[in-house]
């Protein structure tokens, strides 16, 4: 993914986004590498394009707050997203 792409975090509203939308398989991936113990490092890197050796600290921003989004997603955000689907 190119950097230009995303933010280093995604917006921290109460409802689904569009950059919530436009992101889903990010968020995806994100918890696909949490739940095979993958590095975060490694996760960051392949998933945004993000060195973490050289930008350590907004790496682990990204990483963090997306996989964050992704969480919650996984426990509200989802349910937009199927109202949105059946309207």
């Amino acid at each position: 993914m190119n950097s230009r792409q995303f933010l280093d975090e995604p917006p921290a509203e109460n409802r689904l986004t569009e950059y919530d939308r436009a992101h889903l398989s990010v968020y995806l991936r994100l918890l696909d590498a949490e739940a095979d113990a993958a590095d975060w490092e490694d996760a960051v890197h392949i998933i945004f394009g993000i060195d973490p050796r050289r930008e350590h600290d907004r790496a682990l921003r990204v990483h963090t707050s997306h996989l964050a989004r992704a969480r919650w997603m996984t426990a509200n955000g989802y349910c937009d997203l199927l109202r949105s689907r059946l309207h």
